[in-house]
């Protein structure tokens, strides 16, 4: 297993195909971050949201860089759910990379300051609201990039497609007063939740709505790459 993350990490870097959704990511933190500064919470909040059809792309591209007939291969010679955990592992540290980017590019730029009133939150407590936002929307982002991957769709244009619909349906929905908020992971939701008080009864509920939303997507997943060798 630990071999099969190494080489799709490997593939992924050294193909160059990790420059794309990096830059991407350094461009739309730049502009979030250009408009002024804000509390740690607060900007990191809205960070996780920009980061996470970001996250799904780098995701994409990382399942997408291994050839057909090289991921059937790896599938008949260690079976089709290590080959599959495999690749989703390998984007997870990839995203962890991300965002461990992001949560340091902030303080490079001048884009955060402390607390400006009396009840603010201080600057480690607010670190720490952003890290879990940006952890609740890492593996919402890779299951809707392997949702989106050629392996899941046999498409390029159907994977660009879910890939599309998914990261503009997280905000759509995710907006306040959406009829259907549960159909999509709580990103929005969470950062409108890290710029207030953020009762812990809150962060359990959204957590677990994270993670339901995450084993739903990961099981859809799993299924169709059953068709989908």
């Amino acid at each position: 297993m630990t071999a099969l993350v190494r080489l799709r990490l490997a593939a992924f870097l050294r193909t160059g195909r990790a420059l794309a959704p990096a830059l991407a990511g350094l461009v739309a933190l730049g502009i979030l971050y250009g408009g002024g500064r804000a509390q740690p919470a607060e900007a990191y909040g809205v960070s996780a949201v920009v980061l996470f059809p970001v996250l799904a792309w780098q995701t994409k591209i990382l399942l997408d860089v291994e050839p057909d007939g090289q991921r059937r291969l790896v599938r008949v010679l260690v079976g089709p759910t290590r080959e599959q955990v495999a690749g989703l592992l390998a984007a997870g540290v990839a995203a962890l990379v991300t965002i461990a980017v992001a949560l340091v590019f902030p303080w490079l730029v001048g884009g955060v300051t402390g607390p400006v009133e009396p009840g603010d939150r201080s600057v480690p407590a607010g670190i720490l609201v952003g890290v879990w936002a940006h952890l609740l929307a890492l593996p919402a982002a890779v299951a809707l990039g392997a949702l989106a991957s050629r392996a899941s769709t046999g498409s390029a244009g159907y994977g660009v497609a879910v890939l599309a619909v998914g990261g503009v349906a997280a905000v759509a929905l995710g907006l306040r007063g959406s009829v259907a908020p549960w159909l999509v992971p709580p990103v929005m939701a969470t950062a409108r939740a890290a710029a207030g008080d953020l009762p812990a009864i809150t962060v359990l509920l959204l957590s677990a709505w994270a993670a339901a939303w995450c084993l739903a997507a990961g099981t859809v997943y799993l299924w169709h790459r059953r068709f989908r060798p």
